[in-house]
């Protein structure tokens, strides 16, 4: 796992870490649940990225679409890391994404996320 990444990984680890001020608000907790989904989406992606470069995929592959980037992994990787990924990529997308009509990710989703992501991350190091 390079640095980025592991630094990416603490960054989400730290806003979602409780700050112990009994009145934190929904919004600043949901700011942070998504802030952490961004950095756990980014992990991710950069360990596709680098997992891609190990077995020399193209540079059309690896700088295009992360779609592009997925379905290539299933040549680099094991197919049910790489359908992890995939899957756990797409939640990440859309607990990313904001809308004012939306409920955002929970605390407990993003944690989920953290640690398949973290499982994934080393899985693809390999």
């Amino acid at each position: 796992m390079n640095q980025t990444i592991r630094q990416l990984l603490d960054t989400a680890d730290l806003l979602l870490t409780d700050t112990g001020e009994p009145a934190t608000s929904t919004a600043a907790t949901a700011s942070r649940c998504r802030g952490a989904a961004f950095a756990l989406r980014v992990a991710l992606e950069s360990a596709v990225a680098d997992r891609l470069t190990a077995h020399r995929a193209p540079r059309a592959i690896r700088e295009g679409t992360q779609r592009a980037a997925f379905l290539w992994l299933r040549g680099c990787a094991e197919a049910g890391a790489a359908r992890r990924a995939k899957a756990v990529w797409s939640q990440l997308c859309l607990g990313c994404h904001y809308h004012q009509y939306e409920i955002g990710p929970t605390e407990d989703q993003v944690r989920a996320w953290h640690t398949e992501v973290a499982a994934l991350v080393a899985l693809l190091a390999l």
